[in-house]
């Protein structure tokens, strides 16, 4: 069976990096996949496990290059001829859409995300078959979209047991990271994802300048506590991750923060927190796959109470909910989530890798996915 994957880019992200664990699925029952974007580091892991890039700009959103960049799809689409082509953007969709129109060829749709309501995101809904990774999209789609639930496919990300395994993590690697980011008595805060204004870091830096200043206001004997955020800008919102560094700086915090870039180790770097914290506060996450794997490592996690998070986070048990607040001021909701961080420090938490991984189960998630590849198998949907 022949597949195509359409994604903006394969750089970072828990999208991009499920793309690369999906291939290595494909690959491995013999099926032939392609992965389209305009490029980025994560095609050589997708071509070392076996599978195939091209490279086409389906990232920009200028309306004036759409068509010429939708003929350029559609000729590698022709030379293809995939047995289901898969759209995890809405950009790609709209390009396949237009390169689609002769052609005929089935497709799904995969709404990673709740994007805002309009004919512009109604894109994502209009595959044979739409997927998305949690019950909250699902819902999403349909309220929304009135889209037909028979169509519908849920499938929440999964944990790779293998790969996030606390006993063959890269200590070299850890170590030298340890002394990189100067972590050595600190208490250990982790946000991780790329840097963009929804995932939050404006709080989250808030929040930890606030219970470094509470602490030190305390005299206490504690460690002091350290912000790391693994995770760039992509090269349009280098200026918004230049306004968070101005912050840490005009918040004083420059000791206590550290910009980590994006890192090919996640597991690794998950391992050297203490905390791990999903702060976006302004849109629910689809899933929120670095909480997930957050725990695999045993690390508890701090989230708003919100969106994909209530499926992973359970106040309590593994972490704590922020409940959301959308009337709330920025400096509110850091304090907000100080206090559930410095909750979390004081608290004991067991079994929190082995509920993970029974909870989200890469086996699991490999064989629904397959079944759903497998509808299209022979040419149609069955």
């Amino acid at each position: 069976m022949k597949i195509v994957q359409l994604v903006p880019a394969m750089d970072q992200g828990g999208v991009e990096r499920g793309i690369v664990e999906m291939n290595r699925v494909l690959v491995a029952v013999g099926h032939d996949n392609l992965v389209v974007s305009v490029g980025g580091r994560l095609n050589e892991r997708i071509v070392a496990d076996g599978g195939r890039v091209a490279e086409i700009d389906i990232k920009s959103k200028n309306p004036f290059t759409a068509f010429s960049r939708a003929k350029k799809l559609r000729r590698l689409l022709e030379v293809e001829r995939p047995d289901v082509v898969v759209a995890h953007s809405r950009v790609p969709a709209w390009l396949f859409v237009i390169a689609n129109r002769k052609l005929k060829l089935k497709w799904i749709t995969f709404a990673h995300g709740a994007n805002s309501v309009s004919a512009y995101s109604k894109v994502m809904t209009y595959g044979d078959v739409t997927v998305t990774p949690s019950k909250y999209i699902a819902d999403y789609l349909i309220e929304h979209y009135k889209i037909d639930t028979s169509l519908l496919r849920v499938i929440p990300r999964a944990i790779d047991r293998e790969k996030f395994d606390i006993d063959k993590l890269d200590r070299d690697f850890m170590d030298s990271k340890r002394r990189e980011w100067k972590l050595d008595g600190f208490r250990v805060v982790m946000g991780l994802g790329r840097i963009t204004q929804l995932k939050g870091y404006d709080v989250l830096i808030r929040a930890v300048a606030y219970l470094q200043a509470t602490h030190v206001a305390a005299r206490s004997k504690s460690p002091d506590w350290k912000l790391v955020i693994v995770g760039e800008a992509e090269a349009l919102r280098k200026e918004y991750e230049e306004e968070l560094r101005k912050l840490v700086a005009d918040l004083g915090v420059s000791d206590h923060v550290v910009f980590a870039g994006a890192q090919s180790k996640v597991a690794e770097c998950l391992s050297l927190a203490d905390i791990v914290v999903s702060a976006n506060y302004r849109k629910p996450e689809a899933f929120g796959r670095s909480m997930a794997e957050a725990l695999a490592m045993d690390k508890p996690v701090v989230a708003t109470g919100f969106g994909g998070a209530l499926d992973i986070v359970e106040d309590g048990v593994n972490g704590a909910l922020v409940a959301p607040d959308p009337k709330a001021k920025i400096e509110e909701l850091a304090v907000k989530f100080a206090n559930a961080i410095r909750s979390v420090a004081h608290s004991e938490f067991k079994g929190l890798r082995e509920d993970a991984l029974e909870k989200f189960s890469f086996d699991r998630m490999a064989a629904r996915s397959l079944a759903v590849y497998n509808e299209f198998s022979g040419g149609g949907v069955k």
